[in-house]
């Protein structure tokens, strides 16, 4: 079992209990992880500070850089292998395991040769003074990983933070966490040294409550509901400790009459049927000027209709949910809104033969929803596209402002200006002109605003977040 990584040795849980983890395509154990706990978040606490005042705190930028661009050749030389164990934890179809795969490395790639690239600073100050602005590490950093997509969030957080020099304290979901740990054996064999990454399996209250208020830590990131989201808040805050919230979203993709239908169709689909719906960033609402809504959402239900849902060997449009709670949760959403007088308008066919027991759900299209509908507010997490009719930009943007989320949006227009106008009143952290995703992009800063969330990670910026500036005067006179 030993699935608790604290400096550089792999162990149980200090009272030796288990998690059993369930296999989403029939709902049977495959494997079990340990149940960690306070006691073990306190020793990588400590295993992580002892790594910062030896070797991985003396080491320079330029050294740890290639210790992550190592990692990142790792990955890229096991990417087949990692993508099997991301299929298998979270039910996704392989090739999306693959493109996943394919990131992480990538995030390794980018901040390992961004390392030494962090410069200071000098102020022009009074005669006599010489006055520096150095970037520095935080020091000890906390990183909750969500489960939906395990590897990708891992690189995501802990690229830029070892990049930095913090060394680092994880804790997967113990929904889906088989590939974090295969990457965390992967970064010992790249050279890291002991203690600069730990990593502890186990329950979010249990491991997840007790790393999060831990003292020795000195920043968290958190992905996950905003309900928890605020817990991690008040927890870092007991401590005067930054953190960084990833908190969801119910993303809105905007098209106007003018949009070029045919190429729009596609990716506004698969936008939300990527990954089961299970995704923060999924456009999840789409809102049609009146003028095309019959034409458009008639391309949209025919595009619906062709989506198929299976097994990861099978490779087809998306999975199976992650968890029978998750599942319970959006069969419900669903019933709940066609017993309130939701239309269905088109939904995706499971694959015949599936295994019984698994948790899959085909990905539905609905509308119009009413705009104070619960649909038309709250996040799902799964493959559910409400459908919403605007009249003219003013409506459009107050209709897609009006929820309490603001992670991403989508524009389709052909009109240059309206591109423009619209995207800066959106309130959300990505805006996305005649696409959406643009392939995840670990170049481009991510994050929400109002309930999605704060903070950036992802490009320069993310090593911005996870280090803080020493202003150092002299006096040479």
């Amino acid at each position: 079992m030993k699935t608790i990584l604290i400096g550089g040795r792999w162990i149980d849980a200090v009272d030796g209990r288990g998690i059993d983890i369930v296999d989403p395509c029939s709902g049977a154990v495959f494997t079990e992880i340990s149940r960690g706990g306070a006691a073990d978040v306190d020793l990588a606490v400590r295993a992580a500070r002892a790594a910062l005042d030896g070797e991985w705190g003396r080491m320079s930028a330029t050294e740890r850089g290639r210790i992550l661009q190592r990692l990142a050749g790792l990955i890229l030389d096991n990417r087949e292998e990692l993508a099997r164990i991301e299929a298998r934890d979270t039910g996704k179809p392989m090739s999306a395991a693959r493109a996943d795969a394919n990131a992480v490395a990538r995030y390794f790639e980018f901040y390992g040769a961004a390392a030494d690239k962090v410069h200071g600073e000098t102020i022009p100050y009074l005669d006599g003074y010489n006055v520096s602005v150095v970037r520095v590490p935080l020091g000890v950093t906390a990183h909750i990983i969500p489960w939906n997509y395990p590897a990708q969030m891992m690189g995501r957080t802990l690229a830029p933070a070892l990049a930095m020099g913090n060394a680092a304290v994880v804790k997967p979901s113990e929904d889906a966490c088989q590939s974090a740990i295969r990457l965390a054996e992967l970064a010992m064999e790249a050279g890291l040294p002991p203690g600069a990454l730990n990593l502890v399996t186990g329950y979010g209250v249990e491991a997840g409550a007790a790393l999060t208020a831990h003292p020795g830590i000195n920043f968290a990131t958190f992905t996950g509901s905003p309900e928890v989201g605020v817990q991690v808040q008040r927890a870092t805050a007991e401590n005067h400790v930054r953190c960084a919230l990833e908190l969801g979203g119910k993303s809105p993709q905007i098209v106007f009459d003018d949009a070029d239908i045919e190429r729009a169709v596609p990716i506004i689909v698969k936008a939300i049927v990527q990954n089961a719906g299970q995704t923060c960033s999924a456009g999840s609402r789409l809102l049609v000027q009146r003028g095309i809504y019959d034409r458009f959402v008639g391309r949209a239900a025919e595009a619906f209709a062709a989506v198929r849902v299976g097994t990861p060997e099978s490779d087809l449009d998306c999975g199976p949910i992650i968890s029978e709670r998750q599942y319970q949760r959006i069969r419900a959403c669903i019933d709940e809104a066609v017993a309130s007088g939701v239309p269905v308008i088109a939904q995706g066919a499971l694959a015949p033969e599936l295994p019984a027991g698994g948790w899959f759900i085909a990905p539905v299209l609905m509308g119009p929803v009413p705009r104070d509908h619960r649909l038309a507010r709250r996040e799902v997490f799964g493959p559910v596209l409400s459908v919403m009719p605007f009249t003219d930009e003013d409506d459009a943007v107050e209709l897609a402002n009006a929820t309490d989320y603001g992670l991403v949006a989508g524009v389709w227009t052909e009109n240059g200006s309206r591109q423009m106008r619209v995207s800066q009143r959106m309130l959300s952290g990505q805006v996305f002109i005649n696409c959406y995703g643009a392939g995840g992009g670990v170049e481009l800063p991510f994050g929400g605003v109002k309930h999605s969330g704060h903070g950036r990670e992802k490009g320069m910026i993310a090593l911005e977040e996870m280090s803080t500036i020493k202003t150092i005067v002299q006096h040479y006179r």
